[in-house]
């Protein structure tokens, strides 16, 4: 009888410690990775987050985009259009301009100016899309 007592209250303790440890109150509870909530919408403007769907792209996924050259070589922004990434395009994702919010189809895309940085990434500005921003 004595043994099962000491048994059952070191589960208590173990089971408390835990919960002190590893549970909502404590400090290391928001940094284990099985405890974050996995977020899958964005803000247009946000990074790694698509601007015709809003959805949060996974690491080495990529827009569709088209780039054309500057009208001078000393001209550091160039005319862009963003199709979108792999899951509006394919999955049937509500697309929606950012500017005007109008719904867009799969044949349609925003218009945007890229900024080109020397020794920095690119810098995408959205203008609109083909219909709020007649090409």
């Amino acid at each position: 009888m004595h043994i099962l007592l000491m048994v059952i209250c070191g589960i208590i303790l173990l089971w408390l410690g835990h919960f002190l440890f590893f549970g909502p109150p404590s400090p290391f509870y928001p940094s284990l990775p099985w405890s974050k909530e996995k977020k899958f919408k964005g803000s247009p403007g946000e990074a790694k987050v698509c601007p015709v769907c809003s959805m949060l792209m996974p690491k080495g996924d990529l827009l569709k985009t088209v780039v054309f050259p500057p009208r001078k070589p000393t001209d550091i922004d160039c005319i862009m259009h963003i199709k979108g990434c792999y899951s509006c395009l394919n999955n049937g994702i509500p697309r929606r301009c950012p500017i005007c919010k109008a719904k867009l189809t799969v044949n349609d895309f925003l218009l945007a100016r890229m900024f080109k940085r020397p020794g920095r990434k690119s810098h995408v500005h959205v203008l609109g899309c083909n219909r709020c921003r007649k090409v």
